[in-house]
């Protein structure tokens, strides 16, 4: 489940979409892994307050690892996570070190990439988080008004990990996202429903997405209001919202800022120690 399994890491600017077969198109997403400072720091935060149970934890160097990270002399802490039926993994530079999270970032700009963690019950979830002392990114927890057909009665809160990295919890009513989300549980954090990251252009990344690598396009919305301001913490924020899926594991959301366009495009020095950095298995 962690990096070994790894064959290429690659990133979608100036791929060129083709078919592909049903044999070659992606069957999984399997996990998502984000770049952490402090692995302890990080372990302590899933565990103790999102409930990740610690999978597994190894050490890599070597010259096959500074190819596929395209980083010279890297050696890193990779740790699996899993929560439900998903799986994290942390990976820390133990050298070299890369660039921390700018201070000014903001959920419009085009690195920005979160995990949406399901709950069980969504005004429990954000006390719990509170009593954590997160730090928070939305203002405080959001409904999506039900004249939003595709994403009416959600519930949502965006917040911070112990290393600034955005995360979101997230609610769905009944008749609202997987059907194993309504199984009744004792459990708080049930697993990752998806990953969302902020796109410029909805039809190229489908070229990439659904095109190439051949997910399939499971819904679209538009997400606007006073509720979508203070969850994404844009004022004026205007999203058209896309979910994609593969056969199995969680899905892929875009999220399009129909404005403000003001969101800074991803640098394109980015680096795979930069914490920053977040990748898709």
């Amino acid at each position: 489940m962690a990096v070994l399994l790894l064959i290429f890491s690659f990133s979608i600017s100036g791929v060129e979409a083709q078919s592909l077969s049903p044999q070659e198109a992606v069957t999984a997403v399997e996990a998502f892994g984000l770049t952490v400072s402090d692995m302890d720091r990080s372990i302590n935060f899933f565990s103790r307050v999102l409930s990740f149970e610690k999978v597994s934890d190894v050490e890599v160097w070597g010259n096959e690892y500074e190819q596929l990270q395209g980083l010279f002399g890297m050696r890193m802490r990779v740790v699996c996570m899993r929560l439900g039926d998903e799986f994290i993994e942390l990976t820390e530079y133990l050298t070299p070190k890369g660039r921390p999270i700018p201070v000014d970032i903001r959920s419009n700009d085009h690195w920005f990439q979160h995990i949406a963690i399901v709950v069980s019950g969504m005004e429990k979830a954000y006390q719990h988080l509170r009593e954590h002392k997160v730090q928070h990114a939305s203002t405080g927890l959001q409904r999506i008004p039900d004249w939003n057909k595709a994403a009416g009665g959600i519930k949502a809160f965006y917040f911070k990990d112990s290393g600034g990295h955005y995360l979101e919890i997230i609610y769905f009513p009944p008749g609202k996202g997987n059907p194993k989300w309504q199984v009744t549980t004792d459990r708080l954090f049930l697993g990752i429903d998806h990953t969302a990251i902020v796109i410029s252009n909805t039809e190229a990344s489908l070229k990439f997405y659904r095109d190439l690598l051949g997910m399939t396009l499971a819904g679209e919305s538009e997400n606007y209001g006073t509720e979508q301001e203070h969850l994404n913490n844009v004022f004026g924020a205007r999203l058209h919202i896309s979910g994609l899926r593969a056969p199995q594991g969680p899905g892929i959301e875009f999220l399009e800022y129909v404005v403000p366009r003001d969101g800074r495009s991803m640098p394109v020095d980015i680096r795979s120690n930069d914490l920053v950095h977040w990748q898709t298995t």
